[in-house]
């Protein structure tokens, strides 16, 4: 026999050598691939098929439609929707990812003046409700907005460029959704081994040459989960498309669910939308690979040593001032101006306590079961990536997050009315169905921090006796802890800001900030509007500020690419 598998020399009886290899084969297979536990088969089957409940009730609507539902579909409006769509999608990805990498990386390994600090302010655009974002750029930035009234009486200038449209819409994605990537990248730069690019420079390359042939290799899985949430959170996105006037999917099917009697066109446009995410989650997983990324000798975490900006240090330093004040500064600066020209209008403010502790409550909550549903689903996708199941439940979850939230509430609305009527309308309904929208920031998060784990760390735990269950609770996941921490804090800071679930499910009487917001601004009344939206980016802050600095603190293990799983 040769020293391989892959051939065997038949010495004797070929029947014999037949059985003997088939045996070895077979002994092989059991040997690369553990059966999975329940206690991840389970979880995971639960949530796959939490998921997918608005996909069911989509097919079903679609379906009462027979052979007339095509002619719709094809219509060349239709196609021009799902052209735009692809547009802004394409657009907003290239843009985050300019946008974030660098910014990652100078505040991660350079000598940036206060690099710590816009550390802190990179993802806070994230704590601004999209809607009222795009309200304040608009009010700043429109035809008749607040600039143009600054430079009409020194300038006299009459009226700014429109900034409607595929621009508007691009822009104000890119500035809200960059986050996404940011915090992806910048946790995986930490981690990674600092000998790497020593070695590298050792062999006589440049700084430019070490980032690009070393480290953004090993950044491509964190790269391509944060760009998958910025792309599905523009392709489900409702509020700035529509007041940009950009037709992209999701105004289409809101319209059609608003004003048709007849549904069944909105949840063939909702189908279309579903096959778009689709090829965007199978784009993401071709795009990160199969690689692992771990350590594989030992040892302890170093600090590497920081690059000089030299020249390039003020430039640096305008670039990670000018992105934050457009995405953060302008809008609450706007807001800011809204509540006092409001307040001289007459305008009053709700009851924004009770809607503040609404808010919180349904956030946190949801957050805590997003990271109990994901981290199952998370370890199958790491640990288990052989197995079919595991990507295909993995893959499922990212859907929840490319469907509006229009149609996921009206999905939650249908089961609920005709099947489970005790649960309609109540508290655990709505985070159920908040769950199932925003799971994928959950498990991009905790897939990433266990990517960085050595699986070796699980194996020494086993062969000390220690179960599948004891091993995932005492190693596994306090190692994940980073990567499940930032995971909540995402699903904590969408929920806030969630509007069309809430308004469909929420209890009566049950207000939050965001439905605050959002009925003050369909009746015209900026000042009251900001007033919650200024209190939602507050409560949105706490979190994300705490969560940046223990970050900062924490030691992250460092990373190496150990081949192909």
């Amino acid at each position: 026999m040769s020293a391989g598998f892959g051939r065997v020399e038949p010495q004797g009886s070929s029947r014999s050598s037949d059985r003997l290899l088939l045996a070895v084969r077979r002994a092989g297979r059991r040997i690369a691939h553990p059966r999975i536990p329940w206690m991840l088969t389970i979880p995971a089957l639960l949530v796959a098929l939490a998921m997918l409940a608005p996909i069911v009730y989509l097919i079903i609507r679609a379906s009462e439609a027979g052979r007339d539902i095509w002619p719709l579909v094809y219509r060349p409006r239709t196609w021009m929707i799902f052209r735009n769509t692809l547009q802004l999608v394409i657009a907003v990805s290239a843009t985050v990812i300019v946008i974030a990498v660098p910014f990652a990386w100078l505040t991660a390994r350079t000598d940036l003046p206060g690099r710590r600090f816009w550390a802190i302010i990179a993802p806070l655009p994230l704590v601004i409700p999209s809607y009222a974002g795009t309200l304040a750029i608009i009010g700043a930035f429109g035809p008749r907005g607040i600039v143009q009234k600054w430079l009409e009486g020194p300038f006299g200038v009459q009226r700014l460029p429109e900034i409607y449209g595929f621009f508007g819409a691009w822009s104000a994605l890119s500035l809200f959704t960059y986050p996404y990537v940011f915090l992806a990248v910048r946790a995986a730069i930490r981690g990674l081994d600092p000998s790497l690019e020593e070695a590298s420079r050792g062999l006589r390359h440049g700084s430019w040459s070490t980032f690009f042939r070393c480290v953004l290799p090993q950044l491509r899985p964190a790269i391509a989960a944060g760009t998958l949430l910025s792309a599905l959170y523009t392709i489900s996105d409702f509020g700035v498309v529509s007041q940009m006037r950009f037709e992209a999917f999701a105004p289409a099917i809101y319209s059609q669910y608003r004003s048709a009697f007849d549904r069944t066109f909105a949840a063939a446009l909702g189908l279309m939308l579903v096959a778009f995410a689709i090829l965007l989650v199978v784009g993401e997983g071709s795009l990160r690979g199969r690689a692992s990324y771990h350590r594989l000798g030992s040892g302890s975490a170093r600090q590497p040593a920081l690059i000089r900006l030299g020249r390039w240090r003020w430039p640096s330093l305008f670039f990670v001032t000018f992105i934050p004040l457009l995405a953060l500064g302008v809008p609450i600066a706007t807001l800011i101006y809204w509540i006092v020209t409001g307040a001289s209008g007459g305008d009053k403010l709700g009851d924004l306590p009770r809607a503040a502790v609404n808010s919180a409550f349904v956030g946190a909550v949801a957050a805590i079961v997003a990271v109990l549903a994901a981290l199952p689903v998370a370890i199958l996708s790491v640990r288990y990536a052989w197995s079919r199941f595991s990507r295909t439940v993995e893959r499922m979850t990212w859907l929840g997050f490319a469907l509006p939230g229009i149609v996921i509430a009206l999905a939650f609305v249908f089961v609920g009315a005709r099947y489970l009527t005790p649960l309609y309308q109540t508290l655990p309904w709505m985070i159920l169905a908040l769950v199932v929208r925003f799971i994928p920031q959950a498990v991009g998060s905790a897939r990433t921090s266990l990517l960085q784990i050595s699986p070796k760390l699980e194996e020494s735990s086993r062969s000390l006796g220690k179960g599948g269950y004891a091993t995932v609770i005492r190693i596994t996941a306090p190692l994940a802890l980073p990567g499940i921490s930032a995971g909540a804090a995402l699903v904590f800071l969408t929920v806030l800001k969630e509007l069309p679930v809430t308004l469909l499910l929420s209890p009566t009487g049950f207000d939050t900030l965001a439905t605050d917001i959002w009925n003050a601004t369909e009746t015209g009344r900026n000042g009251q509007a900001a007033a919650p939206a200024l209190l939602l980016i507050g409560l949105s802050l706490i979190p994300t500020i705490l969560l940046t600095l223990r970050a900062d603190r924490m030691t992250v293990q460092p990373l190496v690419q150990t081949g192909n799983r």
